[in-house]
């Protein structure tokens, strides 16, 4: 899933690259085949990536321990792969290793704590961890990001399924605490989102096109305009059309006589024609054809075609995928 036309998992990449780990163990299940197109070994990053299967889908410290053999006894981050954490992870890594803690976690303050795994500390230090309580005990939400000393297999081992039979890395930390191992806070300043959910990703995504740097490298007729923030993809095409941004128009994509808004990315092999967009996110290969009201606050998957059409008897016709949702006005 892009955010500004990136795909996320890039940016987990490029912030563990930047802290200068470059050895990247990808925990993968039924889309390997996608991760591995999309990432290959890693080495347009200068890192090198080892494919590791997750025999099941079974919980982020199951993951944990089917990556034991791998990290072979090594210090490691854990960096969930839907996280966005702009302001890199150099400064974490750093404090890790100059205290060497067997845990360091991240935190970030949130408005509904109860979405995430929670942490409660006391002078500093962690007292106690939960996921997804029903009445929180604090603000502090567990960043998708950990560091962990081999001790934290004592853990994964130890841990027994939680009632929705995952092995949780909050009980994994949790039994670090009772055996008396130094588990550390870093709770960082600036925004983080988890990208889960269609409003984060949306988020995610206004937030990281307002940082973008204006470029055009495809083509804009004389009758079009751009405003603002605009960036302009290889092979891409704006006919009588007015771009208005922060946004991005993916390479091979076709806007003509139609309206993109702010906080919008379009990726690439797109065709818009005769519409209105903006504050969405949509995926490559997809037409929006003649569509008479705005699209806002949305994501349109791959190859999806919208569409208006006069045939008689004028009916509405859906193919939607799964978790899809449709607002008619």
């Amino acid at each position: 899933m892009p955010i500004a036309n990136k795909p996320i998992l890039y940016y987990a990449i490029e912030s563990v690259v930047a802290a200068g780990i470059l050895d990247i163990g990808m925990i993968v299940g039924d889309t390997e085949a996608e991760i591995r197109a999309a990432v290959g070994d890693g080495s347009r990053w200068g890192a090198r990536v080892t494919y590791i299967r997750q025999s099941a889908p079974l919980g982020l410290a199951h993951a944990v321990k089917e990556a034991q053999a791998y990290l072979d006894g090594s210090p490691f981050v854990m960096y969930l792969g839907d996280n966005l954490v702009p302001e890199g992870i150099k400064g974490f890594v750093d404090q890790f290793e100059k205290g060497r803690p067997d845990a360091l976690i991240l935190l970030s303050r949130v408005q509904a704590p109860e979405r995430f795994g929670v942490a409660e500390l006391r002078d500093g230090q962690v007292i106690g961890l939960e996921e997804k309580p029903q009445k929180p005990k604090s603000d502090l939400a567990l960043v998708g990001v950990y560091l962990f000393t081999s001790r934290v297999f004592d853990a994964v081992h130890a841990i027994s399924p939680s009632a929705r039979g995952e092995l949780e890395i909050t009980d994994a930390i949790e039994w670090l605490l009772r055996d008396g191992a130094r588990v550390e806070p870093h709770v960082i300043e600036g925004w983080w989102k988890d990208t889960g959910r269609l409003e984060d990703m949306l988020e995610a995504n206004r937030i990281v096109l307002d940082g973008l740097e204006p470029c055009v490298k495809g083509t804009v007729d004389a009758s079009s305009k751009l405003i603002g923030k605009v960036v302009v993809e290889d092979g891409a095409r704006i006919v009588n059309s007015t771009v208005r941004g922060p946004a991005i128009i993916g390479a091979q994509t076709r806007i003509e006589n139609s309206y993109i808004g702010p906080f919008t990315s379009i990726y690439y092999g797109v065709e818009i024609i005769g519409s209105e967009i903006e504050h969405s996110i949509v995926l490559e290969n997809s037409r929006i054809i003649d569509v008479a009201v705005k699209i806002e606050d949305s994501l349109i998957g791959k190859d999806v075609v919208i569409r208006r059409t006069d045939a008689m008897p004028r009916a509405l016709r859906f193919m939607l995928g799964d978790h899809s949702e449709v607002e008619l006005t």
